[in-house]
């Protein structure tokens, strides 16, 4: 089940009555922001007990076109790793 921005801010709101919902809508955004930049920067994004963000830099390579078997040259480029914590695995993984 996917949830979207909405539905995360609808319940944010709910939990937060006291809020406006473009105050948390904007407190969102700047948080997105954020690490965004930090991760195009190259810092590693950690929220501490919940989960860590960090970019692996891919080295250029050259590769086969699968249609044409022509060998192409892949540019250097970021990747993004994501991790959970421990705590949050084990609950994913409970049996209900």
């Amino acid at each position: 089940m996917p949830v979207s921005k909405s539905e995360i801010l609808t319940k944010l709101s709910k939990n937060f009555p006291n809020l406006y919902k473009k105050d948390i809508n904007k407190l969102f955004d700047i948080f997105i922001f954020e690490v965004i930049k930090a991760l195009s920067n190259g810092y590693r994004v950690e929220l501490r007990d919940v989960m860590t963000f960090e970019t692996k830099i891919q080295k250029k390579r050259s590769a086969l076109n699968p249609k044409t078997l022509e060998k192409v040259e892949v540019p250097e480029k970021k990747s993004l790793l994501f991790k959970f914590s421990k705590e949050w695995k084990s609950k994913i993984n409970e049996k209900k």
